[in-house]
């Protein structure tokens, strides 16, 4: 069993783009209410609900130690000013489009962001030199890998749709930078990630909606795949506590049996989950516990560009912070679930 201890960091000029996203609003808070600058900045797209982004900003806005800038990262001249002006002593990058599914049918939308805005921070990055960038990865990058648990010494050569290509391309960018520039880099690669305040296009919040309702929800491959859920609190300790730990570079580093996750220049690449997997049906049985109602269950094949299982070696993790994320899906989905209903002023 690993115990959760407080760590704080305290006092630094901290960049989160992605700030009024789902992830970087916990961030942002968590690095405010220890005493940290915290420049957020977000674009506010209509990927989804911009009620909830603005809800979360509102939340936000009330530290005096927050400031907020508007603007996309794929704007190469809004990102300069910002790096120009703000003296950003850490970033740490949450901005991009989500969701595998969408990137099928909407392919150049993970370009523009996912590519070129990741380009920009890199730059900007070189440019106005900061003491070390992480940035969201994702556990999709393990595409077709079927060796459980994943690892970041496996092969990620195989993704199964372009939002994970999108998110290995920022890993491979990244260590470019990393290589030529000296950019300490650390890419996080989630697993499955939920709580308060969570994106509408996910499991848990579509299910949760749609068993109030009534409505039908769609399981799936049957609901025989397996996730790896990270509650986002749990996900937020693993970034504060990486933040100030600076990777450096291997000087072991084997060019001939080659290690993925490490590397000759200051990277590296770490998995954040839960290392327990949950099988989507007693994911689905869990929120009917929660809510006291059954779920009207559409039993469905496969869809394209998902995979059945996901499991996260997070060793690598635990030995850089001393810390692993922990938080049993029981209590994580009945916290989503409380915040559901008082943000919706829902009765059951």
């Amino acid at each position: 069993m690993y115990f959760w201890v407080k760590f704080v960091l305290v006092n630094n000029r901290i960049l989160v783009t992605g700030a009024a996203g789902f992830i970087g609003f916990h961030l942002s808070e968590r690095l405010l209410k220890e005493g940290n600058q915290v420049i957020g900045a977000d674009n506010i797209n209509d990927y989804y609900d911009v009620q909830l982004k603005n809800a979360r900003l509102k939340i936000l806005k009330v530290y005096p130690n927050f400031t907020f800038q508007r603007l996309d990262i794929s704007d190469k001249s809004q990102v300069d000013d910002l790096f120009y002006s703000a003296g950003i002593e850490y970033a740490v990058n949450l901005a991009a489009q989500a969701g595998v599914r969408h990137s099928i049918e909407h392919p150049y939308t993970y370009l523009h962001s996912n590519i070129q805005g990741f380009l920009n921070i890199l730059e900007c990055c070189r440019n106005n030199p900061v003491k070390h960038l992480i940035y969201a990865s994702s556990s999709s990058v393990y595409g077709g890998n079927q060796k459980m648990p994943f690892s970041t010494s496996d092969n990620v050569d195989h993704p199964l749709a372009l939002y994970a290509a999108s998110k290995r391309s920022n890993e491979l960018m990244a260590h470019a930078y990393s290589n030529l520039y000296n950019i300490p880099t650390t890419g996080l690669r989630f697993f499955s990630a939920y709580g308060p305040y969570g994106r509408p296009d996910m499991a848990l919040f579509i299910f949760t909606k749609s068993i109030l309702e009534g409505t039908p929800i769609n399981v799936f491959n049957y609901g025989k795949m397996k996730r790896d859920f990270t509650f986002v609190d749990d996900l937020v300790e693993c970034i504060v506590r990486l933040i100030p730990k600076i990777p450096q570079s291997n000087k072991d580093w084997d060019r001939i049996q080659l290690d993925p996750a490490t590397s000759f220049a200051p990277y590296r690449i770490l998995n954040v989950g839960n290392s327990a997997t949950v099988e989507l049906v007693r994911y689905i049985e869990i929120i009917e516990e929660k809510l006291g109602k059954k779920a009207i269950k559409n039993l469905m094949p496969m869809q394209d560009g998902d995979v059945p299982d996901a499991l996260a070696d997070v060793q690598d993790l635990l030995n850089e912070i001393d810390f692993k994320p922990s938080t049993p899906i029981e209590a994580g989905v009945g916290k989503f679930i409380d915040w559901y209903l008082d943000y919706y002023k829902v009765k059951l």
